[in-house]
């Protein structure tokens, strides 16, 4: 099985039968076989419960495995009478219909393996030279478990409430951002990486979550696993977990009605993963996830507004108030409903240039604020009273 070559489901589905023990597992002895080959981490060392050899697959290979053997643990489970390929697809189509996605051009039409595999390939791939491996293996895919919480919920119904997926991704913010404040020495970073969590959500709610209102939201055991396993993930990111952070995550797992052996346990597991791997995992291959993601960006989105300068000059031309926010923040700081018009008007004019399509992927947003930098040297002079000519 090769999970680069096109046919790879099929041939994954149709070897299963002979490596199905993994389908006899209780859920939480599943979901810790998940998390000790790092799909729960987004850093994929092997496949899940060694169901099938490691062989030479790449992190990104060894993801879209344990991804699919994630849903069909969940499928299996469930007494849904349409195919695996066809609950996924309609699945993600449910999705695709309560918010529109990268994956729009994939729905539709005959529902087969093949299909299957480029939204696979969509969900979990992005392009290497756009957003850094550190960015993607770290940040988005430590977010798929997401994916398979709510495929199940979906499998109970055939049908997924927009109220489910927003609630968890808000409590995986709002949980987060307690875990790094309550770090003892907090560096220029830590509030970024909150943004890289956000900016890699589907959904983004004006209303934040407080801490005990996302604890409220968490109802089931393979939930209250994956939001403390999240945090200690997010803890560790400085390399250590010191003692205020151990005993806020203990907090975290008492709130979440967790056993102290579990709690202890995600705490171990998490330290053990990365103090053994940490040769083998691009997170830890740099200085700061952050920092090199900002740098990589930087350059690639100076890249992108010069080389569609003439485009997107008449683009912008043609929207006079995202002329005029553009224009005024220059000079002050836009408000925050100011920020999400110039957002929201800028996603609209790259849909129609092919070549910034990657500001449409989960965590394009992000790139937004650096795109605002530079657009204004696009601008005529007479827009922009504090530029200085070189």
């Amino acid at each position: 099985m090769n999970p680069s070559s096109a046919g790879w489901i099929k041939k994954l589905l149709k070897e299963l039968p002979k490596n199905n023990g993994f389908l006899e597992y209780r859920n939480e002895a599943f979901y810790d076989t998940l998390r000790a080959c790092g799909f729960i981490y987004g850093s994929n060392l092997n496949i899940a419960a060694q169901i099938f050899p490691k062989s030479d697959f790449t992190e990104e290979e060894l993801c879209k495995t344990n991804f699919i053997l994630s849903l069909f643990y969940n499928y299996s489970k469930s007494k849904i009478k349409t195919s695996f390929t066809e609950s996924v697809i309609n699945f993600y189509t449910d999705i695709n219909e309560i918010k529109t996605s990268f994956f729009q051009e994939l729905l539709g039409g005959t529902k087969s393996n093949e299909q299957l595999e480029k939204i696979i390939h969509k969900r979990i791939q992005i392009d290497a030279n756009v957003l850094t491996k550190n960015f993607n293996y770290f940040v988005i895919n430590a977010l798929l478990y997401v994916d398979v919480l709510a495929y199940d919920e979906y499998l109970k119904n055939e049908s997924i409430s927009i109220d489910y997926l927003k609630n968890l991704e808000a409590s995986i913010v709002a949980i987060t951002l307690d875990v790094l404040n309550s770090k003892e020495n907090k560096n220029q970073y830590d509030d970024s990486l909150i943004k890289l969590f956000e900016s890699s959500l589907r959904y983004h709610s004006s209303n934040n979550l407080d801490y005990k209102k996302a604890i409220k939201l968490i109802k089931n055991s393979q939930e209250k696993y994956y939001i403390l396993d999240l945090a200690c993930m997010a803890t560790w990111s400085d390399q250590m977990i010191d003692v205020e952070e151990q005993q806020f995550l203990e907090k975290l797992g008492h709130d979440l009605q967790l056993d102290i052996t579990r709690i202890h346990q995600s705490i171990k597991t998490v330290n053990k993963f990365y103090t053994v791997n940490k040769d083998n995992i691009a997170l830890l291959s740099s200085k700061n996830i952050v920092q090199s993601f900002y740098n990589n960006s930087s350059k690639m989105v100076h890249k992108l507004i010069t080389r569609n300068s003439k485009r997107l000059y008449k683009e912008i031309k043609d929207s006079k108030e995202l002329m005029v926010l553009i224009t005024q923040s220059t000079v002050r700081d836009l408000t925050k409903e100011e920020q999400k018009k110039v957002q929201d008007q800028l996603l609209d004019i790259f849909k129609s240039i092919p070549s910034l399509a990657i500001f449409l992927l989960p965590g394009g947003a992000l790139l937004l604020p650096l795109v605002v930098k530079f657009i204004p040297k696009l601008l005529p002079s007479a827009f922009d009273e504090n530029r200085i000519e070189e």
